[in-house]
């Protein structure tokens, strides 16, 4: 039984690898040094911030070392919780660069969450495109909006391992968040459902209304049966947040809880490119 056991695991690690194979492969095939990918996480989300990350990878420094911890690379939705905590590191270590952005629920009911979502994602996108560089978006064509020369590949996180590393980074940015806030909002539920729609998180939005962290905006049945008002944030409240160091996105989420929601300006002060060159941080 136990020799079963394990000869089914190192089957699905095999096949996890060649998936990964095949989303560098691809990325390989675009003929470029540099390839960026970006995605985002929350967008179908109940309640809680939208983010979305950009990475770029330099495919001629790529280490033996980076891409072997790469071999499980894959759309962040198809890893557990556990296995994306483990690829995080490992793309942090790899990218040449990546970028988050974090777009508050406020900014998200007042722009309306299409538009806010291009718009974290092209932020993104321009801070880690290089000259040279192929750039990708999961899904989405940005326009104008975004300077960087892009390509919009669908289901590009499962296609691209610059877009599945851009996927990873965001999800574990956001679920960390939303892990943190948990407590402050025990009737919803959100360490299991990082604020997407389930029956449980539905009823309690009937029961108890929706919470600051709910989004007025998003269509949803749980919505339809309480008297919103539809307004989308008080007046003078943040439109959202700037582009972050991923040091910085990552004390966001993981100190005080309220900083994502409320705390904009302190954060916006720490915008910029995330990580300098690998050459400058290694010996």
């Amino acid at each position: 039984m136990i020799g079963a056991m394990g000869g089914a695991t190192s089957a699905a690690r095999a096949r996890r690898r060649r998936r990964a194979a095949r989303l560098f492969k691809f990325d390989r095939s675009l003929g470029s040094r540099f390839v960026a990918g970006a995605d985002e996480a929350g967008r179908g989300s109940l309640a809680g911030p939208l983010v979305a990350a950009a990475v770029l990878i330099d495919y001629e420094r790529l280490t033996l070392r980076d891409r072997r911890a790469l071999g499980e690379l894959d759309d962040s939705k198809q890893r557990s919780t556990a296995e994306r905590e483990e690829l995080y590191p490992c793309v942090l270590r790899a990218a040449e660069r990546i970028v988050v952005a974090v777009r508050c629920v406020r900014a998200i009911d007042r722009r309306g969450l299409h538009v806010t979502n291009l718009d974290a994602l092209a932020r993104c996108l321009d801070r880690v495109a290089v000259d040279g560089a192929v750039c990708l978006v999961d899904g989405f064509r940005l326009g104008g909006r975004c300077a960087a020369e892009h390509v919009a590949v669908v289901d590009g996180d499962a296609r691209s391992a610059a877009i599945a590393a851009a996927s990873v980074v965001a999800k574990v940015t956001r679920d960390r968040y939303m892990h943190r806030v948990a407590p402050e909002h025990p009737e919803f539920g959100f360490a299991e459902n990082v604020g997407y729609s389930t029956p449980e998180h539905r009823a309690a939005i009937i029961a108890a209304g929706p919470s600051i962290l709910h989004r007025r905006s998003f269509q949803s049945i749980a919505y339809s049966q309480l008297e919103l008002s539809g307004e989308a944030g008080a007046p003078g409240s943040e439109s959202g947040f700037e582009v972050l160091p991923i040091e910085d996105a990552a004390r966001a989420v993981e100190g005080d809880p309220n900083d994502v929601e409320a705390q904009p300006v302190e954060i916006r002060e720490l915008a910029g490119v995330v990580r300098e060159p690998r050459s400058r941080q290694r010996p």
